[in-house]
């Protein structure tokens, strides 16, 4: 399994508009942040978690030429809203893509961007062509893409839920303030976690670093990626002060599994 973090800035990316801060305006690569999304390549499929509106740049980066399958965390515009740019999927696949997500979240993208649904294919590839793919309101649930068993779990983001996703032993947990018990119980024996941590401070409803710190202790993987991070963390200085195997998360960062 290959794993490619396509994007690990918060919800306005870093450098943010019309900020001179420190992280804004460092020289430092690892310091730009694109929004957040995974790559996640196993058994010869192509899984994409989240359509960040930094999708066409970030899939250009990294010659991304095929996606199987859209696993949705939720439908936040810093999430979903590069929705239009799966349309060179379909087209180099000249196939529809299936998109996965909770019954809330997938109604509302297909509210907002309906002809992205519409059951017929395009003649002219002008939209995507995508089909929906409901998951339960299930604490935990087990279900495959062809070959490849996925287990989603809830997560609680402020007033909402939003869904983790674990493939294989790669766990991936964004946009959430608190954890259930069954989640953490899902998260069991994973090796590898990219995990939410916005800030120092504590948010309303993502999660700060001491919060963080205190989930990965707990679950024990072999190394924990932070990921959608705000222009309040600098790489350098976050890196130093982590403890042994938690790491800032970059865009372009790759981890293998066996």
């Amino acid at each position: 399994m290959k794993v490619t973090l396509l994007g690990c800035g918060s919800s306005t990316g870093v450098p943010v508009i019309g900020c001179d801060c420190k992280v804004c305006t460092s020289d430092n690569p690892r310091n730009k942040r694109t929004r957040v999304s995974v790559l996640v390549e196993t058994g010869g499929m192509n899984l994409l978690i989240d359509s960040s509106p930094d999708l066409r740049q970030q899939a250009l980066r990294h010659a991304i030429r095929r996606v199987d399958a859209v696993l949705y965390t939720h439908e936040h515009a810093d999430h979903a809203h590069g929705i239009d740019e799966l349309r060179s999927f379909n087209y180099l696949s000249d196939s529809a893509l299936p998109v996965y997500g909770s019954a809330e979240s997938l109604g509302l993208l297909q509210k907002r961007f309906a002809y992205a649904f519409l059951s017929d294919k395009p003649e002219i590839w002008y939209r995507p062509w995508l089909i929906p793919h409901t998951l339960p309101d299930e604490a935990v649930y087990k279900f495959n893409i062809r070959d490849i068993p996925i287990v989603s779990f809830q997560q609680i983001h402020g007033k909402m839920k939003t869904i983790g996703y674990r493939i294989g032993n790669f766990s991936y947990s964004t946009d959430l303030d608190t954890l259930p018990e069954s989640s953490f119980k899902a998260l069991e024996g994973t090796e590898i976690w990219v995990v939410d941590c916005l800030r120092y401070k504590k948010s309303h409803n993502h999660s700060n670093l001491e919060n963080t710190l205190k989930w990965i202790a707990r679950v024990k993987p072999k190394l924990a990626v932070l990921t959608h991070m705000s222009h309040e963390l600098d790489y350098d200085t976050l890196a130093k002060a982590l403890p042994p195997g938690v790491v800032p998360g970059y865009d372009g960062m790759v981890m293998k599994l066996p």
